[in-house]
């Protein structure tokens, strides 16, 4: 029912800044909470921020609190997650993905419905 495409991924100094976006297809974006995960080599997948739909508040991981941004532009059908200060241990491909359930705040890969393909992002001097 909808396809997610991550993009802006990419290698970044520590310290550092990039935006990452995922576009989503379909007219039920608005209705859907978005989420970005991240999954290191050998790790299992976490999560690291969501916005909910109804009000747009926002949920961050303690790892990237103060650092990361999570947004969406509904108009555009897509979602960001801006990243600043990075740092070598957020190396990791990141992952966007849609929870229909739109209201809540969800933070479980299980809790999530469709995702995208990933997008590396490397983190090194």
């Amino acid at each position: 029912q909808v396809q997610l495409v991550e993009s802006g991924g990419g290698l970044v100094l520590p310290g550092g800044s990039l935006r990452l976006s995922c576009a989503a297809s379909g007219r039920t974006f608005a209705s859907y909470a978005m989420g970005w995960f991240r999954q290191a080599p050998g790790k299992e997948r976490e999560f690291v921020a969501a916005i909910r739909w109804g009000d747009g508040s926002t949920y961050y991981a303690d790892s990237v609190k103060g650092r990361f941004a999570i947004s969406r532009d509904n108009a555009k059908n897509t979602a960001y997650l801006q990243m600043n200060s990075l740092k070598p241990e957020d190396t990791a491909v990141y992952y966007c993905a849609a929870d229909t359930r739109g209201w809540r705040i969800a933070t479980r890969v299980y809790e999530y419905d469709y995702w995208g393909q990933g997008t590396q992002v490397t983190v090194s001097s």
